[in-house]
């Protein structure tokens, strides 16, 4: 597993409807909404993140996890945040597993697609040469089609706590990225 974050430049200048920032205590308002929406919690899971103060536990917990990287992606023209873009390393992994939520009102707008393209092409100059992973409930049609078009392919098929997840790969090079 790693065990230190990654550390992004991300250049944001091609993206006019959209930039990311990383997830911090001002997002809690945010959090809450975004972790008990319908699409979050059948695809990734219940939090219990219900007030304030539940929210910026969970945002210090993910802060203070070295495995773990949260962007939010937030509109450009009036800041409203509308989704995250996560990178996980997991034990169960060799290679870290990119993720993505989006608000209900903000799904299907390729917000998350601009959003975890920028995050890959970043992603290949901080860590050259490496393979990137996207765990995704086999029912998740959407996410699935979106790692798709983003260049993943399947895989296998893993078992996690008794829940089959379908396992997507992406090799990065210098070059671009490579299936």
């Amino acid at each position: 597993m790693l065990d230190q974050k990654t550390t992004l430049e991300l250049n944001q200048e091609d993206m006019p409807r959209i930039q990311l920032s990383p997830l911090d205590a001002t997002h809690a308002p945010f959090v809450i909404e975004l972790v008990n929406s319908p699409g979050w919690l059948e695809f990734i899971g219940e939090r219990n993140v219900r007030s304030l103060e539940e929210a910026y536990a969970y945002i210090r917990k993910i802060e203070s996890n070295p495995a773990v990287d949260y962007w939010v992606i937030q509109l450009k023209a009036s800041k409203e945040p509308v989704g995250v873009v996560t990178l996980i390393r997991r034990d169960y992994l060799k290679s870290p597993d990119i993720g993505f939520a989006l608000l209900p009102a903000f799904e299907k707008q390729g917000y998350a697609f601009e959003a975890a393209s920028l995050f890959l092409k970043d992603f290949i100059s901080a860590s050259p040469d490496k393979k990137i992973h996207a765990i995704i409930l086999k029912h998740n049609r959407p996410s699935i089609q979106l790692i798709q078009k983003l260049g993943f392919v399947f895989d296998d098929e893993i078992e996690v706590n008794g829940e089959q997840l379908s396992l997507y790969s992406k090799k990065m090079t210098q070059q671009g990225p490579k299936n």
